[in-house]
């Protein structure tokens, strides 16, 4: 099922829904492991996360007994697709960063942890950032070659998930992390800063 703009509009217009649907792009999550990483309070999180539920951009996906009580996981629905380049332009800025801010902090938990345990020993591991100076026909290009990366491993998995299936090859699993970035290097702080003492005065 699609997502309508009013329905994504209306899960970014609160920073924290944009969190946790950052969280829950990743992972499946219940509203206590949510409190616990994001560090509010389990009421405001569980009301948030009925909203996202009554929107159909989360789903339930598990109930399991916890001490006299059940814990609910829930997971994104269609997490490749839920928000598209033109929801993403829309999105207000404070939501915008508050998804950046958690996708930043989930790929930089998963990327130490697995560098401290060897994640990146292996000779064919991947690890650069390069700096460019793109015109605006460049960057699009880039971008849209990303997301054909993006798509083509998708692709590649969908297929080694194929040949996993048979016995013979289950040893061969090698469960992989991919990040793909591609942003806009923004002025200093202090830069902006002195731009704004140096402009005259009217």
């Amino acid at each position: 099922m699609g997502i309508t703009r009013p329905e994504v509009a209306k899960a970014f217009s609160h920073p924290l829904r944009a969190q946790i649907l950052g969280v829950l792009e990743e992972r499946r999550a219940s509203p206590r492991e949510l409190s616990d990483e994001l560090g509010e309070p389990l009421g405001n999180v569980s009301y948030h996360v009925r909203t996202l539920l009554a929107l159909k951009l989360i789903r339930l996906v598990e109930s399991t007994p916890r001490r006299g009580s059940v814990e609910h996981y829930y997971e994104l629905v269609a997490p490749s697709t839920y928000l598209t380049d033109e929801m993403w332009a829309e999105t207000p800025g404070i939501a915008k960063r508050a998804i950046l801010d958690s996708a930043l902090h989930e790929i930089g938990q998963d990327i130490g942890r697995n560098a401290v345990l060897g994640g990146f020993d292996r000779s064919d591991a991947h690890l650069t950032r390069t700096n460019l100076m793109l015109d605006v026909q460049a960057w699009r290009v880039l971008a849209d070659e990303l997301q054909r990366l993006r798509e083509w491993a998708q692709t590649l998995e969908a297929e080694s998930k194929a040949r996993l299936a048979d016995p013979d090859h289950q040893s061969e699993v090698i469960e992989s992390g991919l990040a793909l970035m591609l942003y806009q290097k923004m002025p200093d702080v202090e830069e902006l800063t002195r731009g704004e003492e140096a402009e005259p005065q009217p």
